[in-house]
């Protein structure tokens, strides 16, 4: 494939994610504990969806949701904190607040971090059926990490 080809379709798989760490922010405001966990999760399935499309390879969405899970769960202190953000929405008043103002810096530092890894992953010829979560640990954490770096300036610039 040709340099300018593939350096249009790197352009156009970051301008998915982006799209998406603006989804994943906007669903960790979902007031109700557990609920935004959930349409964090949604986001970044159909994220995957929309690269694999652009990569063209075949999609699958339990596959892609076990993936996930698997990369998330390697992240087991922010993971930990993740979940804290949206349980403490439980506590009447104070905690959708505080839950509110924690969430999308890791839903969207999450997200980020998966649409790299899958970017990564596709652009080697793989496809999501090869995906393997243990491989990546630590290149997701890296990613993670700059997601956060992202998500604290992008917070930071909105205040």
């Amino acid at each position: 494939m040709a340099d300018d080809v593939l350096a249009a379709r790197r352009v156009e798989a970051s301008s998915i994610v982006n799209t998406y760490m603006g989804w994943s922010a906007g669903a960790s405001f979902i007031p109700l504990p557990f609920a935004d966990l959930a349409a964090v999760t949604l986001v970044q399935i159909k994220m995957v969806a929309d690269l694999a499309k652009l990569y063209e390879v075949p999609f699958s969405r339990n596959v892609v949701k076990t993936i996930i899970g698997g990369l998330l769960g390697s992240l087991v202190p922010a993971g930990l904190a993740r979940g804290a953000s949206s349980l403490i929405k439980a506590i009447p008043g104070v905690g959708t607040v505080l839950g509110v103002l924690a969430a999308p810096v890791f839903t969207t530092a999450s997200t980020y971090a998966v649409g790299k890894v899958f970017i990564q992953h596709f652009e080697a010829g793989g496809n999501v059926l090869n995906f393997d979560p243990e491989a990546m640990r630590e290149h997701f954490k890296a990613e993670f990490e700059e997601g956060v770096s992202k998500a604290s300036t992008s917070t930071k610039a909105a205040a």
